[in-house]
């Protein structure tokens, strides 16, 4: 199958069995959202949204979170991963969205990487889910489906999967492919057992034939046990 091909049965799958997909961090703000994405990193948005509504009412924006102390932050936010690290990082991004952006989050990809926490990754998903941007966030999820099913081939880093495919899929709906990708991954396509039966890709996916092998081998094991 060639690739465009793939891309467009790919696309049409999702658009029907998925027809608005969106985050399921909780928030109800844009600064909300960032703080949410970076604590995020390396930890499940189950976990994130526990400890989120505690942190936002004691720091409801920016400029309260931008004179909080690391104690403070700490104690709401030890239960996710590196919470240590975290701190160091809302901190440092509160305080400097204050003092050069007026508590505001930019809507542009350099002045969003240039506040601390804030990588490529959360910088895309900021720019997709706030401003519907043809920004692609590459998470474990994204980089693990995309490669699996075929919409990429031997991309080895996440921004040669980024690249690959934002430069195939059409910009209208890269803020949704992302989406989908990421729940797809958390959802069927799981990174050690993948719901193969129950993905409506199978029959496009790369990587079924493989995994249907391997499903016949353990069977076939299965019955030489005494």
């Amino acid at each position: 199958m060639k690739a465009s091909e793939r891309y467009e049965k790919v696309l049409q799958r999702f658009e029907h069995e998925m027809p608005t997909p969106a985050t399921e961090l909780h928030y109800s703000s844009p600064y909300e959202l960032l703080v949410a994405v970076i604590l995020s990193a390396q930890c499940t948005d189950k976990r994130v949204n526990m400890i989120t509504p505690r942190l936002f009412e004691a720091f409801p924006d920016a400029f309260a979170l931008a004179k909080a102390t690391p104690e403070e932050v700490y104690e709401l936010i030890k239960s996710c991963s590196y919470p240590n690290n975290k701190t160091r990082s809302l901190l440092g991004m509160a305080r400097r969205l204050v003092d050069e952006f007026g508590g505001v989050i930019p809507d542009d990809f350099d002045s969003l990487i240039s506040l601390p926490g804030v990588g490529r990754k959360t910088a895309n998903v900021i720019l997709s889910v706030l401003f519907n941007r043809p920004a692609m966030a590459v998470d474990t999820h994204v980089f693990r489906v995309a490669d699996r099913i075929g919409l990429t081939t031997n991309s080895r880093t996440p921004l040669k999967t980024e690249q690959a495919l934002t430069a195939r899929i059409p910009e209208d709906l890269i803020p949704r492919a992302h989406h989908w990708l990421i729940l797809h991954g958390r959802y069927v396509c799981k990174a050690r057992k993948p719901l193969c039966d129950k993905c409506f890709l199978n029959d496009l996916c790369r990587a079924y034939p493989k995994f249907q092998r391997e499903e016949k081998r353990r069977a076939e094991l299965a019955k030489l046990k005494p």
